[in-house]
């Protein structure tokens, strides 16, 4: 599937990018993408952390809509939770950043 440029509002921008911005995350990413879908034990253990510790990157990266997650039931009756990459390209160019700060909502004096 062929990828295009999305236009991100300001506050779904900063999501994405506060997702990014950890190493964890990051190579996250980079297994889902290189071996396809995959479960959280087996996740954690091609990525070398615990499963805890997992549970709250993916957390992370799925409410930030880089991940999509499906439980499903194995043949042996344990419930396995399958997580993906979602196709998404961020162009941050200088106007596309322009064009999200025009839409935050997020309170900078927090």
């Amino acid at each position: 599937m062929k990828e295009k440029n999305q236009l991100f509002e300001g506050d779904v921008l900063l999501a994405m990018l506060s997702a990014l911005s950890n190493p964890h995350r990051l190579r996250i990413i980079a297994s889902l993408e290189a071996g396809g879908r995959n479960y959280v034990s087996q996740l954690a253990r091609e990525i070398g952390i615990s499963r805890p510790l997992l549970h709250l990157h993916l957390q992370k990266l799925e409410s930030a809509g880089l991940v999509t997650s499906q439980m499903e039931v194995s043949g042996d009756g344990k419930a396995l939770n399958y997580f993906e990459v979602t196709r998404f390209n961020i162009a941050l160019t200088p106007d596309a950043i322009a064009q999200a700060v025009k839409t935050l909502t997020t309170n900078l004096e927090k």
